[in-house]
């Protein structure tokens, strides 16, 4: 009997353990997709591309579009905040932006999807954290994208250069301070602002935390292109390192 307690004892706690373990190892993303300007098209298809993306690594995709999610409590159950496509002037109060910069200082990750520099004009702090503004695009087209640093995992498994179709970005505000991965030639296409150096990816460390911003994810193809979602999931990776 002594020894039939002993045992249940023991697998009693090494559940316990097996369940602690797991619950400390789980990866949770929080994909932020509030629109209050325009709305892509791409968001739902890119939020099921996330979440294939997820079921393949072993993280779990929670969305919203809801700022009043922006608090402590639920904040610090994600180790990634993915901005995909959000759009608006202001997106946060006071309150929300408080605990966006704390979780962030705490050392989240962030993870910004093109118009993801569409957004939170009003406050300096994000334009410095995400790299930089949106400051108009020209009509979707195919351009020739340069890669920088081919050992980032973001772009580690692109070609060099890559071809690719997507809507443009003009940045303004832009952080000098960020590293850019990636660049968009402006000869190989029209609309270009930005002649002399046009970073469309980048990487840098803010204020406690890890960010990575691609200025591809307009199009609805751009989540069925096999190229640019592992350019994605590198950016992820990148922030969880």
């Amino acid at each position: 009997m002594k020894n039939l307690i002993t045992g249940l004892i023991l697998t009693a706690f090494f559940l316990s353990l097996s369940s602690f373990i797991a619950k400390k190892k789980e990866v949770k993303i929080l994909v932020f997709s509030c629109t209050k300007g325009f709305r892509h098209k791409s968001i739902e298809p890119g939020l099921e591309a996330i979440k294939k993306i997820g079921k393949e690594k072993g993280y779990t995709i929670v969305h919203s579009e809801n700022p009043a999610d922006f608090n402590d409590k639920n904040l610090k159950q994600f180790k990634v905040l993915l901005f995909l496509n959000p759009t608006g002037k202001s997106l946060f109060d006071d309150a929300q932006k408080a605990a966006f910069k704390k979780y962030i200082n705490r050392g989240g990750g962030f993870v910004g999807v093109h118009a993801a520099t569409d957004c939170n004009y009003d406050w300096e702090w994000y334009g410095k954290l995400v790299g930089g503004f949106f400051a108009g695009h020209p009509k979707v087209q195919e351009a020739k994208l340069d890669i920088l640093d081919a050992n980032h995992p973001a772009t580690k498994d692109l070609p060099n250069p890559w071809m690719h179709t997507d809507e443009w970005y003009n940045f303004k505000d832009f952080n000098k301070d960020v590293k850019v991965i990636m660049t968009v030639d402006e000869k190989s296409y029209t609309g270009g602002k930005m002649p002399d150096f046009h970073p469309m990816a980048w990487y840098h460390e803010f204020d406690g935390g890890k960010v990575f911003y691609t200025g591809l994810g307009h199009t609805i193809e751009d989540f069925e292109d096999e190229l640019f979602l592992k350019h994605l999931t590198g950016g992820i990776e990148y922030v969880l390192k």
